[in-house]
């Protein structure tokens, strides 16, 4: 009998145990573990863990043992709605709070169970190795949210950190407690309890001065409910004698708001006029309400060159700006390590259709030579016969300039809120892959995104309703247009860009006309001979606040006229993909998507169809 070597990977135990000793700590048995070269990471109910190799070194064990302990432990003690209810504005504020909760966690585990401490230094000095935090010297050269961390982890359970880590919190320690000293006595009581944790943290970010970053505290409506009850209470005790007296008091009390409100109206309606004649010599752009004319017709162009008729109420809020203006560097490389964690199931299936557009563009490209030409290259299959006969003509080529060559692409991305979660990660990692692509083919690649800077008007509403609340005000919302990668920048440097869409806060409202011209505009101004804008958006353009006060029909009905310019100047290119909605009905070249899964496919297959000599002679 021959005996056959066993083919089974002999990690694959230690994964199994692992993974089920993940569930337990983490008392979730339907959690979801794997493990991966990628980032270690999680994301709702899954759990990526380090790899495990064939060898299985002992460094690779304790490190994954480690970062599922770490992992489980954040999952077990955690509270997301409670999390999130106390979580501050500011991004240093809320890696600030976001780092010590973890190290709340972490501690609570340990000190229970006293085994994961073990396995957690192993993560946690890992990690601090591969950032070099055992040679740095100052403490400006890492982050305080970090060191912060450490502190936490370490007054909290008494271990010795790693040299590493502990290097790095030694360099922030005394700040850290030179500001928040006397909060940090307070650690032992509140450890146990996440909502007295997020006080607690919170005053230690005040006390580092970054209050400013905090936003409103989630506890002062409850306070304030409180107080109001207390206080109804005492004028109940003290009028018991003078019932009809308490209750014109409770009534002058119910109306005093409402009372309040009319008198602030009347007020903003008898100064409407003086307003909006002082809004009109300091913003050329704003409109005057019906009914008011200036004494000279103002000189100014419309906001539309597809639609004169089409106004808004204000630009002075309006914002154009570039995604690394809109976070620092760490949260856009942590957003992105976000972004690749939820899609790396798709990574490979895009990336296939991303190499097919490829080949399709390169085979193109190999057939762009003209030959048998009086001048230009010397065309080396013709040597012999210019040895032979140096006289003979017709021995050099020209490389044609081929169809997508001397091309600029841009892909402009829906940022509203109903594309939140799938739609708008795979729709980030489409452009990301699709861009990379057309990079390699020499084709100039823009990535824009659009949204608004708030729900329902922003500062534009309140401007209108402080200026008498004039008739058909047109738009009536602050704008948002967002730079992913300009044309000219490098995939390389433009790639943490697009975790931005991850933000939370970030997609609102979508008023696909103007940000459709924005595009067209910026395409047009290109140097590049051709010109191809990719739109992809879930649906019709929505804005509660323009809306409200215009025609139902009022965005929908400039994004058509914008289109149709779109596609009457033949400067541009025009596609779309819609996810879930027709929009064959406003775009003329579309396709419209059922599942998100397949937007990947749909994206590639509209450019290599443009690309495509076959379908461009059929036109």
């Amino acid at each position: 009998m021959v005996n056959t070597p066993d083919k089974r990977n002999p990690a694959d135990p230690f994964k199994k145990a692992l993974a089920e000793a993940t569930k337990t700590l983490a008392n979730d048995s339907e959690l979801g573990i794997s493990f991966s070269v990628d980032p270690s990471g999680m994301a709702n109910d899954q759990i990526r863990l380090p790899q495990v190799s064939r060898k299985l070194t002992r460094d690779e064990v304790l490190l994954a043992r480690g970062t599922a302990d770490s992992f489980a432990l954040r999952r077990r003690f955690h509270n997301s709605s409670m999390g999130s209810r106390y979580e501050p504005e500011g991004t240093m504020a809320k890696e600030l709070y976001e780092s010590m909760e973890n190290a709340r966690c972490e501690a609570i585990g340990v000190k229970s169970m006293p085994g994961t401490g073990g396995n957690i230094d192993v993560k946690i000095e890992n990690e601090a190795r591969s950032k070099g935090y055992e040679n740095i010297k100052e403490a400006s050269q890492v982050p305080l949210p970090v060191a912060a961390g450490y502190l936490i982890r370490h007054l909290a359970t008494g271990r010795k950190l790693p040299e590493a880590a502990n290097n790095i919190m030694t360099l922030w320690k005394d700040f850290i407690e030179t500001s928040a000293g006397n909060t940090l006595e307070d650690l032992e009581n509140v450890l146990d309890d996440q909502k007295k944790f997020a006080k607690f943290t919170r005053k230690i970010i005040q006390d580092l001065g970054y209050g400013d970053q905090l936003g409103n505290d989630p506890d002062d409506s409850e306070n304030r409910e409180d107080q109001s009850d207390a206080d109804t209470e005492s004028e109940q005790e003290n009028q018991d004698d003078d019932n009809e007296e308490s209750q014109d008091g409770s009534e002058d009390s119910d109306a005093s708001s409402e009372q309040l409100q009319e008198e602030e109206e009347d007020s903003s309606q008898g100064s409407a006029s003086q307003e909006d004649m002082a809004e009109s010599d300091s913003d050329d752009d704003t409109e005057l309400p019906e009914g008011e004319a200036p004494t000279e017709p103002p000189v100014s162009r419309p906001h539309s060159a597809a639609d004169p008729n089409y106004t808004v109420y204000s630009t002075n809020f309006d914002e154009e700006i570039k995604a690394e203006d809109l976070a620092d560097t760490i949260e856009l490389e942590r957003l992105r390590a976000y972004l690749d964690q939820q899609l790396e199931p798709l990574k490979g299936a895009v990336s296939r259709l991303a190499n097919k557009l490829q080949r399709r563009l390169q085979a193109q490209q190999n057939r762009s030579w003209e030959f048998d030409l009086e001048e230009g290259i010397l065309d080396a299959g013709r040597l012999a016969r210019v040895v032979s006969n140096p006289t003979t003509p017709l021995s050099f080529k020209v490389e044609k300039d081929t169809e997508f060559k001397d091309t600029c692409v841009t892909l402009l991305l829906d940022n509203s809120g109903s594309m939140r979660g799938r739609p708008i990660s795979i729709a980030a990692i489409c452009a990301d892959i699709l861009a990379r692509t057309l990079e390699r083919c020499q084709v100039k690649t823009e990535i824009l995104g659009f949204t608004t800077r708030a729900w329902k008007g922003g500062q534009s509403r309140e401007t209108w309703l402080e200026h008498g609340r004039s008739p058909q005000p047109g738009r009536l919302n602050d704008l948002r247009h967002i730079i992913y990668k300009s044309a000219d920048a490098p995939w390389r440097r433009a790639r943490p860009n697009l975790g931005l869409m991850m933000k939370e806060g970030l997609l609102k409202e979508n008023i696909d006309g103007e940000a459709l011209e924005w595009a067209h505009l910026r395409l047009k101004n290109r140097p590049e001979a051709r010109k191809i804008l990719m739109v992809i958006s879930d649906g019709a353009p929505v804005d509660d606040s323009t809306l409200s006060v215009n025609s139902s029909n009022y965005l929908e009905k400039h994004l058509r006229d914008v289109i149709e310019m779109i596609e009457k100047s033949r400067i541009t290119e025009l596609i779309a993909v819609g996810i879930g909605h027709d929009v064959t009905r406003y775009y003329r070249r579309a396709v419209t998507i059922t599942d998100v899964e397949q937007l990947a496919g749909a994206m590639t297959e509209q450019l290599a169809s443009l690309f495509d000599k076959k379908i461009k002679s059929k036109r």
